[in-house]
């Protein structure tokens, strides 16, 4: 297990850290973070945030994204505290050739 570490957004247009996706891997999380992960691998990989506590619609289910092969690049979230809690905890179907990052807005 690993943490990754939070990269704020702003107006200074500084470069984003990638880390090798471990898993499971958590991050601090204020309801306006976002986890960006990046696939270069020739397969898809999944990536599962898990769901703390119930959604609007009542249920307790875990957000899975597919992340494209090759060139896939998605960012997930923001994650609403309510639903993922203060620390969100993210697995993955496989973690070669994906990097990870995670993202929050500045105040």
């Amino acid at each position: 297990m690993s943490v990754i570490a939070i990269q704020t957004i702003d107006l200074d247009g500084e470069g984003a850290d990638y880390a090798a996706a471990v898993g499971p891997d958590t991050f601090v999380n204020d309801g306006r973070t976002f986890l960006h992960c990046k696939n270069t691998n020739a397969a898809t990989r999944t990536v599962t945030i898990d769901s703390t506590k119930a959604c609007d619609q009542g249920f307790d289910h875990d957000q899975a994204v597919v992340i494209p092969a090759t060139t896939g690049d998605v960012m997930i979230g923001p994650f609403p505290t309510a639903r993922f809690g203060t620390t969100v905890t993210v697995t993955y179907s496989a973690v070669t050739n994906l990097s990870v990052a995670a993202f929050k807005l500045s105040a």
